[in-house]
Parts: structure tokens; sequence; C-alpha cells
């Protein structure tokens, strides 16, 4: 055991270091994408559709597409379906067995709409839904996706598709053998199922190595890969997890942006490299058109990023990039992933708002949150004991500083084992929470995917009886090192599995906790601190049989859909769940928030919070925020001020950090910086009444709560890459201090429709108005980050701030009324009962206000 345990610590010193790249992989390094990006754009691609296949059904077609350099048949099949949208899927004809499909992420089957088709004389089909057509193009194969007459999205327009078909592996039989007719030409006759290709010829192909682990690949090859062209565009985003830019970099020359849901201790910024979520999901952006297209594959994948006038890492050319005429070259997109099928959505728009709103129709919204989710979190790893918890809860209360949630990390437990405490230090959990909800706050504790291997452990014992692990590919239980030590993982992608996860949090089993006690599900990408590239080995076997590899970007959702399922039914369906995962999908917004995991103390940090929660925000993950301060390394004064103002206007708004830094709660700064703090919370607590209608709105329409300016600016191309300010709603303009050190910063008011005209704005803290579009230098001081309330809106707010969301149910609303040019204003609020699921049978008052000829109405 100390061997074990000093091995950890080496691991865990390296680990928390600053990251290591050479323990991830590059392109080159993973073989599928080496493959994928070999394919010439210059060469004829030899997919081509045989049209006297095609098949007719009320809201779809069938038609085979040969690949004529192997003579493998593929089906491909193209539904209509409501709201804008279209669904393709190309899978094999005759596989040896079948392949992966996502089934998990879909907020439920998509509601189809009949289609008319023709054929047209140049040889191809036209398949019409609505006022939009497919057109699939015989050869070389293609589809173009027009919205009206406006072709917005191309399939396949660059020739990169690849579709690597299942095969047996060739056995290599010497010359001699072959033509003596002996045993060697009986297994050449038994063995080969398909002509070697040059898929066969990678050495990565039928097993790989990385570092000094092995992946047995025993299906060979089978990587799916294809372009999509945006002809209207001028800017691509989305695919989040990414510490970069919300406008995406091309990246022939470098590194594609990968998505494989990995552990990255104190990742870099500026990189395409991948961390905890994968949401492959994105769109293309120009003046007259956004679009979008949803690839749904589990497996790593890998998307290169093609934009002829757009230049990496050098803000002139960004900008002379946005304010250039129409390129010649549109971007384009090539997705490579290493199994599964091709299987995408294609959103036609034609706004930003209805692309990303017919995204939502197909993921799902998040669901409304309870009140004091809203409200302001502090955490770190960890809080020693009763005591520690009892003292922090009382000084903010002392100090007067609102909070709502007290966080434990995995210190509480007894040795990392979940779903119990450490005696010593917790031993008396009950009246620890009581303590916390009789003043209206709330306990958070953590439970990750592993499973300590320890006889004495129920959870442990239970999952090695009913066979409840993963496996690995020899069929026993995989072990790998995390907290623990040695550890196993649930296998949640058996319903058993996640039945028995989810009986664990009810009350009575897990008798030391309440129906308030909420969840952080963390390490679930999953992270093995042995494993390849700190993850799970792609051999390894689920429920199914399928491989690892199919699933690997699914194991968080899964993991969390459980922990979702639990706590519905320990409160008896009647309270919202609140659960924070790091790992994350397409959908996994349904379940949980998120947040952008293992950060740092730097100004760089700060700025990358608004980046990537603007690309997770469009992309479904509205309730999304990063660890204030930085999780690593300790924040200076201002560094501390400045993020805590900036946090206050994000959706998810926790305080976080490493067992390693100094605490920081907000009473141990000077006077100053505590000032400072305590304004910046009790600002975010008068903006709930906001907040919370947001998020209903958000469930009700699957509008993004926090926006790009893109969203309600289209038409003004200083907008597309701006990714340092963002509205919430179509209310709030906010403007983060980002920089150390500056009195002054610049903020952009965005055009209405292209003209030098800009909507009227108001500062939220002195109504001073602003109504020319463009930029403007703004001072500010300690207390100031520029926010602004559009013109022609109602803000709701409470002015009453108490010490916890909880307690200002019954607190009046004040409006906010900011006239626009014609001396009028709407606005909405949303009331319930903050915490229950009864809204969703009418128990809610959701009014519509309206200021108009000096006269405050609502509806």
């Amino acid at each position: 055991m100390r061997f074990l345990l000093l091995g950890l610590l080496g691991l865990l010193i390296t680990l928390t270091g600053s990251v290591d790249k050479n323990n991830f992989k590059t392109c080159d390094q993973s073989s599928f994408c080496r493959r994928c990006r070999k394919v010439d754009p210059g060469i004829p691609s030899p997919y081509e559709v045989q049209l006297d296949t095609l098949k007719t059904f009320p809201d779809h077609i069938t038609v085979d597409v040969l690949n004529k350099n192997n003579e493998q048949v593929f089906n491909l099949k193209v539904v209509g379906l409501k709201g804008n949208k279209f669904h393709v899927e190309v899978d094999e004809k005759s596989p040896l067995k079948p392949r992966y499909r996502v089934v998990d992420a879909l907020i439920a089957p998509p509601v189809t709409e009949n289609v008319s088709v023709t054929k047209e004389e140049e040889g191809s089909v036209v398949v019409k839904c609505g006022e939009n057509r497919a057109v699939v193009v015989a050869s070389p194969f293609r589809i173009d996706f027009f919205h009206g007459e406006v072709l917005v999205v191309s399939a396949n327009a660059k020739g990169l598709m690849k579709f690597e078909h299942l095969r047996k592996k060739s056995v290599p039989v010497p010359a001699e053998a072959a033509e003596e007719g002996g045993e060697g030409a009986a297994a050449a006759e038994n063995e080969v199922e398909n002509p070697q290709t040059n898929e066969d010829d990678d050495p990565g192909a039928w097993e790989e190595n990385f570092k000094s682990h092995h992946d047995s690949k025993p299906n060979g090859p089978e990587a799916v890969a294809l372009d999509f062209t945006f002809p209207q565009a001028e800017v691509l985003f989305g695919i989040p997890e990414h510490a970069d830019s919300f406008a995406l970099k091309p990246t022939l020359g470098s590194e594609p942006y990968r998505l494989y849901n990995l552990d990255v201790f104190e990742y870099e910024l500026d990189s395409p490299m991948a961390l905890y979520g994968s949401v492959p999901v994105i769109y293309g952006h120009g003046e007259g058109n956004t679009a979008g297209v949803y690839w749904q594959n589990a497996a790593e994948t890998w998307v290169d990023v093609y934009n002829s006038n757009a230049k990496k890492n050098v803000m002139s050319s960004i900008v002379n990039f946005v304010s250039r005429s129409r390129q010649a070259d549109p971007p384009a997109a090539h997705f490579m992933s290493e199994s599964g099928i091709m299987d995408y959505y294609v959103l036609l728009g034609p706004t930003p708002m209805e692309t990303f709103t017919q995204y939502a129709d197909l993921t799902g919204p998040a669901p409304l949150p309870q009140m004091f989710a809203l409200g302001y979190h502090q955490s770190r790893w960890n809080y020693n004991d009763e005591a520690d918890v009892a003292g922090v809860h009382d000084k903010f209360d002392e100090h007067d500083i609102p909070m709502d949630t007290i966080w434990l990390d995995i210190e509480y437990t007894d040795a990392k084992k979940y779903f119990t405490w450490d005696g010593h230090k917790f031993p008396h959990p009950l009246e620890m929470i009581r303590n916390l909800t009789e003043r209206g706050r709330h306990l958070t504790i953590i439970i990750d995917p592993h499973i300590k291997r320890d006889g004495g452990y129920f959870f442990h014992n239970d999952c090695t009886d009913r066979g409840y692990y993963v496996k690995n590919k020899d069929g026993r239980d995989y072990e790998g090192w995390c907290w623990p030590g040695a550890a196993s993982y649930a296998d949640f992608f058996s319903p058993d599995v996640r039945q028995y996860y989810a009986d664990q949090y009810q009350l009575d089993k897990f008798d030391t906790t309440t129906a308030d006690v909420m969840l952080w599900n963390d390490m679930n990408e999953p992270s093995v601190f042995n494993g390849p590239e700190v993850t799970m080995l792609k051999d390894n076997i689920h429920f199914g049989g399928w491989e690892h590899r199919d699933v690997h970007n699914l194991y968080g959702h899964m993991h969390v859909l459980g922990t979702f399922e639990g706590l519905v039914r320990r409160s008896g369906g009647v309270q919202r769940p609140f659960i924070l995962t790091r790992g994350h999908f397409a959908g996994t917004q349904r379940y949980a928030a998120i947040w952008t995991g293992d950060n740092t103390a730097e100004w760089g940090h700060l700025q990358a919070s608004i980046k990537m929660c603007l690309s997770e925000s469009v992309a479904g993950f509205s309730f999304c925020g990063a660890d204030v301060g930085g999780f690593f390394g300790n924040p200076d004064a201002e560094l501390f001020e400045r993020w805590y103002q900036a946090a206050a206007f994000q959706p998810f708004f926790r305080a976080h950090s490493h067992i390693d830094t100094r605490r920081r709660e907000p009473w141990l700064w000077p006077e100053a910086t505590m000032l400072v703090v305590r304004d910046a919370l009790r600002c975010r607590y008068s903006y709930l009444p906001f907040w919370y209608t947001l998020f209903y709105e958000h469930e009700r329409t699957g509008r993004p709560v926090m926006r790009p300016l893109l969203t309600h600016y289209p038409l003004d191309k200083e907008t597309f890459t701006i990714d340092y300010e963002y509205l919430l709603g179509d209310i709030l303009l906010v403007r983060p201090v980002l920089q150390q050190g500056v009195s002054k910063v610049d903020v952009y008011f965005p055009a209405v429709d292209g003209k030098k005209e800009g909507d009227m704005w108001y500062d939220v803290d002195d109504h001073r108005k602003i109504t020319a579009a463009g930029f403007e230098s703004v001072p500010v001081d300690n207390y100031k980050i520029p926010v602004y309330q559009r013109g022609g809106t109602i803000l709701t707010k409470k002015e009453r701030v108490r010490r916890a969301a909880t307690l200002m149910a019954n607190d009046p609303v004040t409006f906010v009324v900011a006239l626009d040019k014609e001396h009028s204003a709407r606005g909405t609020l949303y009331v319930d009962d903050e915490k229950t699921f009864e809204y969703r049978k009418g128990k809610y008052i959701y009014l519509n206000l309206e200021f108009k000829e000096n006269v405050l109405s609502c509806r």
C-alpha cells in the first residue's frame, strides 16, 4: 500500500505541474485520424450513388452508395424532419456485425415530415421537405442542402468521405504455400474476407500502441469521416469543449480540434486539445444565413477546420477577416470518427437563434434549476471537517455575504469510498446538513464513477458479485487507478447497473443524507490515472458487447443519467435535482450543469471562461461556469476581484480550488478586496428573478441563456468573432474586465441590421444612455464592470438581498424599464415555488410585461 500511495503521489505531482502534451495523442499518433487526413480533396471521391436502388417512403428515401475503389456497398437514408432539419444516416449494407449507433443523446425520436422525391436528368435525386431540399448527387457522391433557394450546407463537397468497412483480418500467405494448395491456401481462403486495402497497410489498423499501452483493435479499421461545407458562412463555431476562441481557427498544417473526453490537468489555452466534454455540433454563420450540423458519434473524433480567410492566433487578421468581402472558398469542417456509423443532422436555420433551437429540439434544453442553484456556491478541495464547514457557514453571515451552497470534495468519504462518510471528520453529517438547511442553504457532495476495490466495501462487493463492472478485453473486471488507488468502473450503459447505482441515493440506503443534498459527478470522462491518455482502454467491453472505443464520449453522460434518476426517485419525483458534471456529451444538459474544469489562477483563464461557456451555450449547455479564482494557483487580489465580477454574470457561479492552494474565502483577503467581492455577490443575488426567468424560457424554447453577440446582430460582421463580451437573453450586454491593471475597457455596441445605427443601451449602474453603434472606451474602477440594459426591455430584479436565494422567495420584485426610441418596453417575469416539478403541472405565473404610453401593464 505504501508503494501504491507513493506511486500515485508521484503521478499526481507530474499531473499537477502543468499539462504534459506528451501524455496525449496527436492526430498523427491516432491511426484512424492519420488515415482520414490522408484523403486527398484534389482526387474525385470514389463514392457513387446507385440511382437504380432508390426506394421512397412517406418521410424518407434510401439508396445504395458504392465505393468504386473496393466495391463495398453502403446504405444511405435521408429523412425529412419538422422544423427545417434533415437527418442522414450511412451504414454498411451488409456489415460483418452491427456497428454502434448513439441512442442516448436525443431527448426523443425526432418528428418527421413527409417528403416528395424527384429524379433529375443530370444524375441526382431531390428530396423536398416543406420549403427545404436535399439534393443527392450521384457521382461523385454529394448532398446539397437548401433552405428555400439558398444552398446552406453541402456534405462531401470536398470529397473527403471515408467509410472503413468491417472486415476479417488478412493473413499473408507465403507464395509457395499458395501455389502448392496446402494448408496455407486453405487458410487464405478462410481468413481473407476482402482484398487488402490501404487501411490494412496502416501500421495502426489492427493493433496500436501508445506509450506502454496496447490497443488490440479486434475489429480492425472502422473509421468514418465526412466533410461539410457552409457556402453562406464566414465563420465557424461550436464543437466544444476546447480552451480556444469562440470562432474556430483553421487547422491545416496544425492539429485538428479533438473531441475525446479526457482528464487534462492545467490545460493550456488557445489549443484544439481535447478536454472533459465533447459536443459534436458545429455552426456556420454569415451575413445572410446560419446553418449547423450535429455529428452524432460518441467515438474519438477529430475535426479539421477549413477557412481560407482566417489566420491563426493573430487578432489583426481576424479583424481583417470579418471586414473583407465574401471569400471564394467557403468554410468547411471535416469530421473524422474512429468507429460507429455516419449519423448526422443538418440544421437549416436560417437565423442563429433558429439554428440553436433546432439543435435544442433534438438534444433537449436544460431543465429549470432550483432557485438556490443560481446563487453562489462555495467549494474547495477540501473543507476539513464539520467544524470547518460550520465556520465557513457562519463567516458568510458574519460578513453579510450571500451564499447558497457549501461543497465537499472527495475527502469527506471513508477512504474514497462513495456513499460513506469519514467518521472522524464528519461524525454527524445529518446535524451538519440540518445546520445548513435551517438557514436556507444546501450541501453538495461529490460522487465519482471509480469504485474502490476493497473487500470491505459493499458497493465493490455488489458490483463484483453481480457483474456490474466494465470488463477488459478478456472478460474480466477492468482495474485501473484513481483517487482510491485500485479501482474498477461501474458500467452505466447497463440499465441494471444504473438502477442499482440510483438505488444507493435513496434515503433508506444513504441515510446520512437528506433530499436537499445535491451531487457533483467528477472524473467521469472516465479518468484512469494509469490508463492511456489518463483514461480507459479502448478495447474494454461494455454492456451489449460494445467496445469502449464506440461509446467513450458517452460514459459521463450515462453516469449522470444514473445520478439524475436516483435524485428524482429520492424525493418521490417532487424535487428538481441539481447535479454538476465534468464529462459530458450532446444531451447531458438535460441532467446536469457543467464547468470548465481544472483551470488556473491566470488572466488568460478568466478570459477563457467566457469563450468556453459561449461555445457550450450554443451547443445546448446554458448552465455553464468556471472555477472562480482558478482551480490551480493563487490569484492576486485584482484577479480575484475581477473574476468574481465576471462570474456574477455567468450562469453557474462557484468558487473552487485545489487542495494545495491557499484558503481564499472572501474574508481572508484585505477588507478592500472582500468588499469588492461582497458587492459582486450581492449584485448577483439582485438579478436572481432575471436569471430564473431566463432559465424557464430556455427550457420552454431552447434559446441559450448566455449568447454571442451575433445571435441578435447577425448582420454586424464585427460581432462574428467577439468573445470577450456577450448577451444574457436579449436584455443585458456584459463586458467583464479581463486584463490586469486597466482603468478603461473597450465596449462594442452592435449595429442593428448591419447599419451604423445601434440599439439604445443604458448603463445598469448610472443609467447613462448609449445610442451609437461601435466601440466606446469606458472607464472602470475596482467596483465597475460595464453592463448595459437594452432599450425596449424590462429587467426584473430583487433589491432586498438576503443570506441565501431560498430566503428571498417572498420579497418584492423591482421592474427596471429601459425605454427604446418609441418610448416603450417589454419584458417577462416567471414565478413558481422555486424547488419542485409542480411547474410542469401548470403551477406557475408567467407574466408578459409592457410599458407603452406611460402605462406599465402585465398579462
